[in-house]
């Protein structure tokens, strides 16, 4: 027995547990990694064990069904036989024959069907333990993984902070710069070095107004 399997089986004493493989979304559990072979293996034989147990709860009924209908012909043939009718005997004795047939067969089947349910369960167990295992390591890891993106957002978003304020404090200075030659300088002085430095492609100036980003926007 595994230490999954020590550890939960106490607590999950009496519960109902139903039989996981049957589910449609079962194997959905598994994502694109897909159901190992060994857990493979256990629903394979889970299946084998449960097509058993529903082939001799049949074959029961039908047997059943023929007793039923042997004791109906024996209420016939018993009628026939108290009004004489000496043939009968010979056909009432095949009958309770077949009846005791029927009995015997129904008490094998049924001694088969006795061990069955708790294999099932203990079977079914293990592969709940199984999968619910693989379950746990995926969201682990996926954890693990959301973390790490969770930490490189973050910090992504403070650095993109210090970025724009950055960008806004250059534009700022470069705007301020601007104005004050403007003011030292006067526009028609500045104009001409404009003709050399070309403002307009090579620095970029942009008054406080026309931006609207925010820190962190």
């Amino acid at each position: 027995m595994s230490r999954e399997e020590e550890v939960f089986m106490p607590a999950l004493q009496g519960k109902n547990i139903p039989i996981v493989t049957t589910d449609d979304k079962w194997k959905m559990l598994f994502g694109e990694e897909g159901v190992s072979a060994e857990i493979q293996e256990l629903a394979t034989e889970l299946k084998r064990l449960m097509d058993s147990q529903a082939a001799f709860k049949q074959k029961i009924k039908d047997i059943k069904r023929l007793k039923k209908t042997l004791l109906d012909e024996v209420i016939g043939i018993s009628d026939r036989l108290n009004k004489g009718d000496k043939s009968a005997a010979k056909e009432l004795d095949d009958r309770k024959r077949l009846i005791g047939d029927c009995n015997t067969q129904i008490e094998a089947l049924e001694d088969q069907l006795i061990g069955l349910p708790r294999e099932i369960y203990q079977l079914n167990y293990k592969i709940m333990v199984a999968s619910m295992s693989v379950c746990y390591d995926r969201l682990h890891r996926n954890t693990d993984e959301i973390n790490e993106i969770d930490e490189w957002l973050s910090n992504t978003r403070k650095e993109l902070k210090k970025q724009v304020i950055r960008l806004q404090e250059g534009e700022m200075e470069n705007f301020n710069l601007y104005s004050y030659m403007h003011d030292i300088f006067g526009p028609e002085v500045v104009d001409i070095f404009d003709m050399e430095y070309d403002p307009e492609r090579n620095h970029r100036i942009r008054t406080p107004s026309a931006d609207s980003r925010q820190p962190g926007a």
